[in-house]
């Protein structure tokens, strides 16, 4: 095969013959060599059928070569042959059956052609399809129906499969291996979707002969593997469905388990050897099997009830069939005994969904419902409580993890429906309910720790015996992940509603029973959980944990970017050569999970003939199916469960094929260039030779292929694409790709060989102490970093694959991603090697591994095996605790490995191009971070020697995880100033505290006390050397100060070097973690200040005297004095929020004083000034009582509102006027809510004194003199019927003395009265009556006293208010200021807005226009009015403005005073000459 046979195809670039090359040969053998398939275009693709094959290239073009019997006449062509009527399609992928081929198009859209007895290519009514025609994938369930996009198609003996862009199947044909089960006898024409795989994300389709594939990504819940009542035992879905129509709720309990579905064509499709085989392996468990097998047979076509879903396929161990060495699995891995379900067992007739059963003798089926129970609960016995039985679902995959105890009922009752019946199995069905093992971890630590789930999955993350990884007080836990510790007194003053959704139902008895038929019931299937993982959650939630606080397994940062490692294998179809991998022979009509390849993290799937190969991310493949040519690559005849390939170790294998006969592996080597291996059936030139391979064998000729990056397979031939190596940019990309293979093998051989038994001994924990969660810890940043390198070396893969654009790598991309990865790592092993955790487990790594630590000598590179080069004394020479450290920092070495590789994939391009310029930056952040890695591991090594020179005591009261040593004074001479003679000062630095210590014994590093100065809070200045000649250096702190001295000038610049350095990274380091949510505690840019700044935020807890004594203060800084906002909390329960201002509460804050005498708090939230409650505010008392107003160094002073209790309360008033050092002196309207009365005069001491007006509800009115509270002097009574007293009083409302009483008919009494005015008056005087027809007569009917005589002026009231408005212009005194000072003071207002005012929109935009000053300079004109009163306008508007604050407060005091009881006619006169009043003080202010 040396040219094309169709020369018509264009002409391609020169460059095309070097990448892209098609060599193909035919099985193996010692003649056999590939022959090279000449094409102008570089081969994308290659799919093999039985007899042809199709090829495309790039640009979209597509070549047929082999036989083509859908062609009329046609030969077969040994050369490839253009298929022109794909030409300008835009064909993305191909794909071959064995007399059939499919094609789909950039646009979506599916072309199949070629031989269509059985409708495989989806067309009715022709049995050959000539040429490429499309088809229609409709989605008729969608409303309105869409057409559906493909992403790819796979092609078997007779049917198709598609997978969609959405991420579901499709599948037209015949046989069982459609997965259709309603089409399982006839042939399907028109495309249908898989519904038992809908809702789940589909990521790979593959087809055999008959037998179907599917790669899904899992998604772990925990909640959906918990067993309830209300569930059906097998495939886990609600019995009872609840939907909203109009205005009730409809139950239905039409539940249709599809695992219960009979295969009505598995004895035809059987042989009767093979049937025979079955029933020996049904009855070699015994004879109780057996018989239990019979009535499974019995009553399997009359269960049918629609709530009904027995549990048949794991009724016991009979079903299950093949020789023990077939369904052996490899050690440590779960045993599958709940593979098979109800569709393994051969059934006589269809189960009919209705709901009465049909079954004769009802008690033939209470009996075998009866053994069921008997047997699950006998089996629970002898396993325990917390074992898992024989019957358990198939959704209880994690056998270690402990059920919930399973009540101990009896048998079922003897009548009922056969729903009550299935209640009591299913409820004896141990499930399990993983929980978080730390259920104090936030929600964004879980979502952090994603990749960490491991309850599902045990080589994911981390596996069963890493499952406490996050710990409760490490790092991780318990910086980021813990939640605030204590409750915010304020948020009880937040009444926050929970707005909980119900249903749309208004009445709990409108709930309808729906009656649904059987033939009404909707043909499709809805999404199933059985066997695999739980659907997915709906798009647009993203869901951060499960009820049992479980995580996803992929971060939504890197999944669209990183393929997930988190998959399934689901299989169905035929299964008499175990093709399946359910361990057993039975064909599956539905799709069913292969349990053991759950947690293999499998990227790839490929089905030959009658075999199966699964590929995982630790290049290994697993193989399973017929093994009559020697394809499995193992010894086994035949393998109904999934076993791993016998490889020679060291090889890496990252591609596979399966034909015929035959596997194809491509796989790394010794050396950068690819290998491949062949297993399978031997052809000579002749043709098949009836010998196969036992297990795969290397191909001599692939090191004459070039750069090999794919591999194909099909009937008995074999084909590999293939590149030159030109400018060295193949074998650079390679080299890339062959080195994270083998990094993340060997990776994931320290997790699974070293991490994971080392957690699981029981002694570690009791050896390492407090260090054992560090270890946790470090374990799960390893798992972390595993998985992540994990998922990239599959992207590599894909990536060498297809486009190849540098530009698109993920490492590039999202540097990020890896660099932050591999810096928590890097944290976590440093915290681990401080804290001496490397020493405490070496007795548990011999106990583990032995003495001689064969499996770490195994694992660990020649060079590491005797000792670590660069590394300390510290990581312990050749011995154990050495190895496991150089292991476990082999991730820091890697990040070399990154920047040389990418540097060297950067020179194959022109330093001009985007690329080299893309790889230059990669290369550049890669090395920065490895260098910093580097330094931190020094450092952790540096800081474990310097503990190690310490007394026990002291290392134990100073060690901290993170903590690294920066310098000592030992070494950097540095003494305390006026320093006991007899006393030895030192200083240590660390990276996050300066340490002062104190001692008398300078040959040892002991010391008596210490002090410990964090960083955050430490300010360092140098000390003038003219003054005194001494090299000092002034340390301040939030509660101390002093002064040390250097011995030289180059010691005083080393230390203050030093410490600015360590300030300023920490600094950093803070400010990253809040930006970026990350607490690695690295700073990327560190150190770069010459000086740190002397602003900042940091945490300090006061311990000396004074008003902050024990308090935690948390905010701004200045100086070593809190400035700016912050919060300080008292042990008491005391707390504040706000600002602060040279050590002291100034400015706006909140707050909060508990109470001593009550449980309840006093709260303040207003201005405050040197630690003190100053200017405007409002405070809630503990009481109810609740002031809003001005104060004065925590009084009441100035114009204030005190409202006391409520409407309903007993006691409830409102006084509103001026206040004088906490007390009401002055103008005050005292409403009194409760007597029904209002006070409107003046205060003295809280006591009503002087001038002042009482209006009542009952229509009295009274001013004049009050003294002591009381009524008492000259005054004026009105009641409502115009009855006037004016003249003495002695008490509220009592007369006593002389007056004179002014009746409404115009007569007078003149003389004493005593009494109180509503309960009867003792007068003693002269009753006058005047004469209607005297001269008199006008006179009488005038009366002689004034209201508002003796009230209070109306220019006098309101002072207070007029004085805080003058004073916030500022003026000294009101009318005496500066015009230019009132200015500045009103844009001070209108900017330094810190109280949390609500403004309207309008009110934002009113303040913008007020910035703008209306100019008075110019003469008066009506331009320059109309400007003043707009702003005056505006300024009024606005509460932030002096005016608008003044008009606010006004218009409060004025309804406070006039509104309700103040409502009163005899108020007019007050009321309008109040008004007159504003008007003319609000004009004197605006002058």
């Amino acid at each position: 095969m040396d040219t094309s046979k169709c020369s018509g195809d264009g002409d391609g670039d020169g460059g095309s013959r070097e990448r892209g090359v098609l060599q193909q040969w035919r099985g193996y053998s010692c003649s056999a060599t590939p022959e090279r398939v000449l094409l102008s275009r570089p081969v994308l693709q290659a799919a093999l059928g039985s007899c042809h094959g199709l090829l495309l290239t790039q640009g979209g073009f597509v070549y047929a070569f082999g036989e083509l019997p859908w062609k009329p006449g046609s030969p077969a062509f040994a050369e490839p042959v253009l298929e022109e009527c794909l030409s300008g399609r835009g064909v993305v992928a191909v794909a071959s059956g064995s007399f059939h081929c499919g094609a789909v198009t950039r646009d979506g859209s599916v072309l199949m052609w070629g031989d269509n007895t059985h409708g495989q290519c989806g067309l009715a009514g022709r049995s050959l399809v000539l040429s490429p025609t499309p088809i229609t994938l409709l989605d008729v369930e969608a409303t309105p129906p869409r057409l559906v996009r493909t992403a790819s198609v796979a092609c078997g003996a007779q049917h198709t499969l598609a997978l969609s862009t959405a991420h579901e199947v499709w599948a037209w044909g015949t046989g069982a291996q459609l997965g259709l089960v309603s089409h399982a006898n006839a042939p399907v024409c028109r495309p249908q979707k898989v519904e038992h795989l809908a809702g789940r994300y589909v990521l790979q389709v593959a087809c055999g002969g008959f037998h179907s594939l599917a790669l899904v990504r899992s998604l772990p819940s925990a909640s959906a593997r918990t067993l309830s009542l209300d569930k059906c035992g097998r495939c886990q879905q609600l019995l009872y469905s609840m939907v909203e129509k109009d205005d009730h709720v409809v139950i239905s309990d039409d539940h249709y388990c599809p695992l219960g579905v009979e295969l009505n064509e598995v004895k035809r499709q059987m042989s009767p050897e093979e049937q025979q085989q079955q029933q020996k392996g049904q009855s070699s468990p015994g004879q109780e099997s057996n018989g239990l097998g019979e009535k499974v047979t019995q009553v399997g076509s009359s269960l049918s009830s629609k709530t009904f879903c027995p549990a048949l396929g794991s009724a016991g161990a009979g079903v299950r069939t093949g020789s023990k060495e077939e369904n052996t699995l490899e050690p440590g891995e779960e045993e599958s005994t709940s593979q098979t379900d109800a569709a393994t067992v051969p059934l006589r007739s269809p189960v009919k969904r209705t709901k009465s059963s049909q079954f004769p003798d009802e008690q033939d089926l209470k009996e075998y419902l009866r053994r069921l129970s008997d047997l699950s609960l006998c089996e629970q016995a002898d396993t325990g409580a917390g074992a898992h039985s024989t019957l358990s679902s198939p959704v209880s995959d994690t056998p270690t993890i402990t059920p919930p105890p399973v009540p101990d009922h009896t048998h079922p009752p003897a009548g009922g429906h056969s729903h009550q019946l299935h209640e009591a199995i299913t409820f004896h069905t141990p499930g399990c309910q993983p929980t978080c093992p730390h259920p104090h971890l936030s929600t964004a630590f879980e979502e952090h720790l994603a990749s960490s789930c491991d309850d599902c999955f045990d080589d994911s993350g981390v596996e069963r015996g890493l499952e406490a990884l996050e710990e409760p007080g490490g790092r991780e836990g318990g910086v980021r992940g813990l939640c605030e510790g204590g409750r915010d007194p304020l948020s009880g003053l937040l009444h926050v509603r929970d707005l909980a959704q119900g249903t749309k139902s208004s009445s709990l008895t409108d709930i309808h029973l729906e009656e649904i038929k059987g033939p009404g019931r909707r043909s499709s299937l809805p999404g199933l959980t059985c066997q695999g993982s739980p659907p997915p959650p709906k798009l647009g939630h993203r869901r951060i944990a499960s009820a049992g606080g479980r995580k996803l397994p992929v971060s939504m940062e890197t999944e669209s970017l990183l393929p997930s490692l988190y998959t399934e294998v689901w299989s169905w179809g035929r299964g008499q050569e175990g093709q399946l991998g359910h361990g057993d022979r039975l064909p599956r009509l539905q799709p069913l999970c292969i349990k053991s390849l759950s947690k293999r993290e499998v990227v790839k799937v490929e089905a030959g003939a009658h075999h199966s190969l699964a590929l995982t991310a630790q290049c290994q493949v697993f193989s399973w199916g017929s093994n009559k040519a020697g394809q499995l690559g193992h010894l086994n005849s035949l393998s109904t469960a999934p076993q791993p390939v016998k490889m020679s170790e060291g090889i890496r294998v990252w591609d596979v094929g399966a034909g015929q006969t035959h596997t194809l592996l491509l796989a790394d080597g010794d050396c950068v260039q690819p290998i491949l291996y062949y297993s399978g059936e031997q052809i000579a030139s002749h043709g098949p030779t009836h010998t196969y391979t036992h297990t795969p064998v290397l191909l001599p000729f692939c090191m004459n292929m070039g750069y090999v990056s794919g591999v194909f397979a099909g009937g008995q031939m074999c084909q590999a694409v293939s590149d030159e190596n030109i400018m060295g940019f193949i074998a650079s990309t390679h080299e890339i790709c062959a080195a994270e293979r083998k990094f993340y093998c060997r990776l994931s051989a320290i997790r699974s060989q070293i991490l994971r038994p080392l957690l699981a001994r029981e002694g570690v924990r009791a050896c390492l102490g407090h260090c054992f969660l560090l270890l946790q810890t470090l374990a799960g940043s390893f798992s972390r970093l595993c998985h992540l390198i994990g998922q990239h070396t599959v992207s590599l893969t894909r990536f060498l694959q297809r486009e190849r654009d540098v530009r698109g790598l993920v490492m590039l991309k999202q540097t990020g991603i890896f660099l932050d990865t591999y810096k928590e790592y890097s944290c976590s092993v440093g915290n681990f090697l401080v804290m001496g955790g490397f020493q405490s487990l070496l007795k548990p790594l011999q106990d583990c591994f032995g003495k001689k630590l064969d499996v770490l000598q195994q694992l660990s590179e020649p060079r590491e095996k005797g000792s670590s080069p660069d590394s300390s004394s510290s990581s312990g020479s050749g011995s154990g605790s050495g190895l496991l450290q150089s292991l476990l920092y082999l991730p820091v070495k890697h990040m070399h490995q990154y920047s040389r590789l990418l540097l060297k994939l950067a020179t194959c391009f022109h330093v001009d191009s985007e690329e080299y310029s893309v790889l230059d930056e990669g290369c550049s952040r890669f090395e920065t971070v490895a260098l910093l890695l580097l330094r931190q591991r020094k450092e952790a090594e540096k800081t474990l020697d310097f503990w190690r020179s310490l007394p026990a005591k002291a290392t134990d009261a100073l060690r901290t995880p993170s903590r690294r040593l920066v310098c000592e004074s030992d070494n950097k001479a540095l003494t305390l100033q006026n320093a006991g003679r007899f006393t030895i000062n030192r200083f240590i630095l660390f990276n996050d505290a300066l340490v002062h210590t104190q001692g008398n014994i300078p040959s040892k590093k002991f010391f008596s006390s210490y002090h410990i100065y964090p960083l955050a809070t430490l300010w360092i200045e140098p000390v003038s050397e003219e003054e005194d000649g001494l090299f000092g250096l002034k340390f301040t702190t939030p509660e101390d100060s002093f002064t040390a001295l250097a011995s030289s000038p180059a010691e005083k610049a080393s230390w203050l070097r030093s410490i600015n350095q360590a300030v300023e990274k920490l600094l950093e380091a803070e400010m990253d973690a809040k930006v970026a949510g990350s607490s690695l505690g690295l700073g990327s840019n560190g150190g770069q200040r010459a000086e740190p700044r002397m602003s900042r935020t940091a945490t300090h807890t006061f311990g000396k005297e004074g008003r902050y004594k024990d308090a935690a203060y948390e905010g701004r800084w200045l100086c070593g004095k809190p400035h700016g906002r912050g919060t300080m909390r008292w042990p008491d329960g005391r707390v504040y929020i706000g600002m602060f201002k040279h050590g002291q509460e100034d400015g706006f804050g909140d707050y909060v004083i508990p109470n001593k005498n009550s449980n309840k708090t006093d709260h303040y939230q207003g201005h405050c000034k040197e630690g003190k409650m100053h200017g405007f505010g409002t405070y809630w008392y503990a009481s109810g009582e609740v002031y809003e107003g001005l104060f004065w160094e925590n009084q009441r002073h100035g114009h204030g509102m005190l409202s006391s209790g409520k409407m309903t309360s007993s006691s409830s008033s409102v006084f509103i006027g001026q206040w004088l050092h906490d007390r009401k002196s002055g103008y005050g309207v005292f409403d009194d809510i409760t007597r029904g009365e209002k006070y409107m005069g003046l205060w003295v001491d809280d006591q009503k004194q002087g001038h002042g007006v009482v209006v009542t509800q009952f229509g009295l009115y009274y001013e004049g003199n009050f003294s002591a509270d009381k009524m008492m002097g000259l005054g004026l009574l009105l009641s409502d019927d115009d009855t006037a007293y004016e003249g003495e009083f002695s008490d509220d409302w009592t007369l006593n003395g002389k007056g004179v009483l002014f009746l409404p008919n115009s007569d007078v009494m003149e003389g004493a009265f005593v009494g109180e005015w509503s309960s009867g008056l003792k007068v003693a005087g002269t009753y006058l009556k005047p004469n209607p027809y005297g001269p008199d007569r006008d006179r009488a009917k005038s009366r002689p006293y004034k209201l508002g005589a003796m009230a209070v002026p109306a220019d006098e009231k309101w002072a207070a208010v007029f004085e805080e408005c003058w004073r916030r212009l500022g003026c000294t005194s009101p009318g005496h200021g500066d015009p230019s000072r009132a200015w500045d003071s009103i844009a001070i207002s209108l900017t330094h807005r810190d109280s949390p005012e609500l403004l309207t929109r309008s009110q934002h935009m009113t303040l913008e226009r007020l910035e703008v000053i209306p100019q008075l300079n110019a003469p008066f004109t009506a331009e320059s009015y109309d400007s003043i009163r707009r702003y005056l306008l505006k300024a009024c508007d606005a509460p932030l403005h002096p005016l608008g604050w003044l008009l606010e407060t006004l218009v409060t005091a004025y309804r406070m005073t006039y509104v309700g009881v103040g409502s009163h006619r005899r108020l007019l006169r007050h009321a309008v000459q109040e008004i007159h009043s504003f008007i003319t003080r609000i004009y004197h202010i605006v002058r």
